[in-house]
């Protein structure tokens, strides 16, 4: 191998591992020491302590606290907000398009640990409808956004996240694992997940999980009234897959 393919090697190499430290570091708004990264990323502490300090010249993690944690800084944050905005703006037009064919609200919602938070919407034609707020934080296992999300998980990672009990909402809610994860192996099977009154009582939903340019989870979602939901199922699904594919097929295309 000659000193150029070395060179390349060593680079790529650099760039994966501080991407894995800027993904340690999230959510972590307290920060982390270098030590507590070190152990996280499974990576001596000097080679952290050397990444770290690269980052911090940039900006992208700053000091977290006067005796040495760290939290990601202003410029991938900078950065993070305007992936985040141009996703939005990418996938308005088919909100509004899918929102239109079916005349229903729909929303876009991203996954925060273990909830969403709905971050785009677009509201139905029908005095009769559904609206949540942008901004709005909603319960990922009776939600068809949610357990879209949850059905691309293993079923060990499900639990891991949410536990194996849950609170009741209505009385459809499913409060325990194994019947969670019964309902999971259906979406994973269609792609489309449904909440029958398991959040709210007399609101249905079904919803697409996929993910942003950033590798975020994020989840399309259409909720609608029981009352014009039953017997609407099939043609939901089948206009929430078109699209997810399309808004897919528009990232790739931004992409390359």
């Amino acid at each position: 191998m000659n000193r150029v393919a070395i060179n390349d090697k060593s680079q790529v190499q650099v760039i994966a591992r501080a991407a894995t430290i800027l993904r340690a570091l999230e959510e972590e708004n307290t920060g982390l020491s270098l030590g507590q990264i070190a152990q996280r990323v499974n990576l001596a502490r000097s080679t952290v302590q050397r990444i770290v300090a690269a980052l911090e010249s940039e900006k992208l993690v700053i000091a977290a606290t006067p005796n040495g944690r760290v939290r990601l800084g202003p410029t991938i944050l900078r950065l993070a907000a305007s992936v985040r905005s141009d996703f939005i703006a990418l996938a308005r037009p088919h909100l509004e398009k899918l929102s239109g064919d079916l005349q229903e609200t729909v929303d876009l919602s991203t996954v925060k640990k273990d909830h969403l938070v709905f971050i785009d919407q677009v509201i139905g034609s029908h005095r009769l409808r559904t609206v949540s707020a942008v901004g709005e934080t909603f319960p990922l296992y009776c939600t068809a956004n949610g357990k879209a999300y949850l059905a691309q998980l293993t079923d060990a990672a499900v639990e891991a996240l949410i536990g194996k009990a849950y609170p009741a909402r209505t009385a459809n809610t499913i409060t325990r694992l194994d019947a969670l994860i019964a309902q999971l192996k259906a979406v994973r099977a269609t792609g489309v997940a449904f909440d029958r009154e398991e959040h709210s009582a007399g609101v249905c939903a079904a919803g697409v999980a996929l993910h942003d340019p950033l590798g975020n989870a994020v989840a399309i979602s259409v909720p609608v009234p029981t009352q014009r939901f039953v017997g609407r199922e099939k043609e939901i699904a089948e206009k929430l897959l078109v699209t997810k594919r399309a808004l897919e097929a528009d990232m790739t295309a931004a992409a390359g």
